[in-house]
């Protein structure tokens, strides 16, 4: 979803020259492969979008993949990069990062204070040892591998599957589902109260290319060698309750909307503080509503 998005915007900017590869033409895992990539391309840039992602029930199903997949990506195609001669990088990692009970909104000196939500964990400790591995090979070699922080993200290209999704994905497909079987209501996991900050994944790519493309004075002097991340926000955060209102409304169902509060809710709270990008000159543009409407036609489209 979010490689994707990236090509879109780098296309809309005139980039020609984009080099990319699918999960089935390149196992991010394999270190042979990656340096095989690498030699053979020899990119000028590296924009590492790649990872095993899902929802809750991803992340508390499949712990050991989460991190044991994350690790082995961002170590192989990071350090290969350097082998390779590329001066540029920039590293996704994720809001999932900060402790669970981090101060509201989440600022980036936030990172390390405290304890991981429980449910994702691993998958939380691998992102966090990506941003280390880019401000360790910064301090020793002296490359310009930069980080970005994405809240949580949907859009075009997005995981559907119904139970290893992230949120807005999975509430697309069961309201879709309970609209076209009519259902008297639909069940959403835990009590609806946990609040979260979503981001139109057309924003976030604009955000990485705009990152990526600033003069290293504009980022060193917003950032810290031991604190090189930037958040990417939308700059505000609702209810699952309320998001689940809005993924209907999209859907166009007019059914009930239950909650099942014996389900985990994860953080209670995940908003960002997008200071630090929005002062460097970015801002999102794609409201709630218009992406939800956008995430739906993409669902339809994938389903069809």
């Amino acid at each position: 979803m979010v490689g994707s998005a990236i090509v879109r915007a780098l296309q809309q900017r005139g980039q020609t020259s984009i080099i990319t590869r699918t999960r089935a033409e390149l196992d991010l895992t394999d270190q042979a492969a990656v340096r095989d990539f690498f030699q053979t391309e020899n990119p000028d840039q590296v924009y590492l979008a790649a990872a095993k992602v899902g929802g809750i029930h991803a992340n508390n199903t499949y712990p050991a993949e989460f991190i044991y997949e994350n690790l082995m990506v961002q170590s192989n195609v990071i350090h290969q990069a350097w082998v390779a001669g590329v001066r540029k990088l920039l590293f996704l990692g994720s809001s999932c990062i900060y402790p669970k009970l981090a101060p509201q909104p989440m600022r980036e000196d936030a990172l390390l204070t405290g304890v991981l939500e429980p449910t994702n964990e691993p998958y939380a400790i691998a992102k966090i040892a990506g941003i280390k591995l880019c401000e360790s090979y910064n301090r020793q070699y002296g490359v310009d591998y930069r980080s970005v922080m994405p809240t949580n993200l949907y859009g075009p290209g997005d995981n559907y599957h119904p139970e290893n999704s992230h949120v807005i994905p999975a509430l697309i497909r069961r309201f879709h589902e309970a609209q076209v079987s009519k259902a008297p209501a639909v069940t959403i996991w835990g009590s609806g109260t946990p609040r979260r900050e979503f981001l139109y994944v057309d924003d976030m790519a604009a955000a990485s290319v705009h990152v990526m493309n600033l003069p290293k004075v504009s980022y060193d002097a917003n950032t810290q060698p031991m604190q090189s991340l930037i958040n990417v926000g939308y700059g505000e955060d609702i209810t699952i309750a309320e998001l689940a209102h809005a993924v209907g409304l999209a859907v166009g169902y007019q059914g009930g909307i239950e909650f099942d509060s014996s389900k985990p809710d994860g953080t209670p709270r995940k908003l960002m503080d997008s200071g630090r990008i929005k002062a460097l000159g970015w801002q999102a543009r794609v409201s709630l509503r218009d992406g939800l409407a956008l995430a739906y036609q993409d669902f339809l489209r994938q389903t069809a």
